[in-house]
C-alpha cells in the first residue's frame, strides 16, 4: 500500500504549480500518464495573459467573458485576473524568461484579447514555463513523480476521495492513497 499526503494527477502547469505551493512537510505523489515532456502545457506554443495595470481589469474581464460565451464563472475569472501579476512574479522567481522589449516585457495580442496583454517565450512558452516548474519541483525532496502512469479510477467513499488507481505502461495496476487528491482539468 502506497500512502501520501497529497496525490496530484498530471505534470502540466497546474499540477506542478500546486506541488510547489504545498507545504514542504507534505509527502506528495505526482502521477503523469506520459513522460514529463509530453503534457499539453509543455507543448503549448502561445503565451500567458496578465493584467497590465489596475485600469486593465474591466477590459480583461470582458475579453475573457466574451471568449467564454459568457458561461464563465465571473468570480473565478476575477481571481485569475487579480492574481495574474503575482503568478507572473512567481514564474520569474523560478527563472522563466519571458521575451523582453527595451526595458520591459514584450506583450502581444492573441485570441479574444482586445489589448496586448500576453507574455510569451518565443514560440515555446509552454516548454519554458513547464520546464522551469518541473526543475523546481524535481528539487523538492518531498515530491515523487511517476511517469507513464494512467489514472484509471478514483478511490472514494462517503463523498471523500482518498486515492487513485493507476496503470503503468506494462498494464500493472497499483492503488495510491492520500489525504488529498488534486486532478488537473487538462494535462
Amino acid at each position: 500500500m502506497k500512502n501520501y499526503d497529497v496525490i496530484i494527477i498530471g505534470t502540466g502547469v497546474s499540477g506542478l504549480f500546486t506541488a510547489l505551493n504545498l507545504g514542504k512537510e507534505k509527502n506528495i505523489l505526482i502521477l503523469t500518464k506520459s513522460t514529463l515532456d509530453q503534457s499539453d502545457s509543455f507543448l503549448a506554443q502561445g503565451g500567458i495573459c496578465v493584467q497590465r495595470g489596475d485600469d486593465d481589469f474591466e477590459s480583461f474581464m470582458e475579453d475573457t467573458l466574451r471568449a467564454g460565451h459568457y458561461e464563465n464563472d465571473r468570480n473565478a475569472v476575477a481571481v485569475m485576473i487579480l492574481q495574474s501579476r503575482e503568478i507572473i512574479q512567481d514564474l520569474l522567481n523560478i527563472g522563466v524568461e519571458f521575451d523582453r522589449e527595451n526595458s520591459g516585457f514584450s506583450y502581444t495580442k492573441e485570441g479574444a484579447h482586445s489589448k496586448a496583454r500576453i507574455l510569451h517565450c518565443k514560440d515555446c512558452t509552454g516548454r519554458e514555463i513547464n520546464g522551469k516548474l518541473l526543475k523546481a519541483v524535481q528539487k523538492l525532496a518531498n515530491v515523487t513523480i511517476l511517469e507513464n502512469m494512467t489514472v484509471i479510477d478514483i478511490l472514494a467513499a462517503d463523498n471523500h476521495c482518498f486515492g487513485a488507481v493507476a496503470r503503468d505502461k506494462d498494464g500493472r495496476t497499483e492503488n495510491y492513497y492520500a489525504d488529498l487528491l488534486y486532478s488537473q482539468a487538462a494535462e
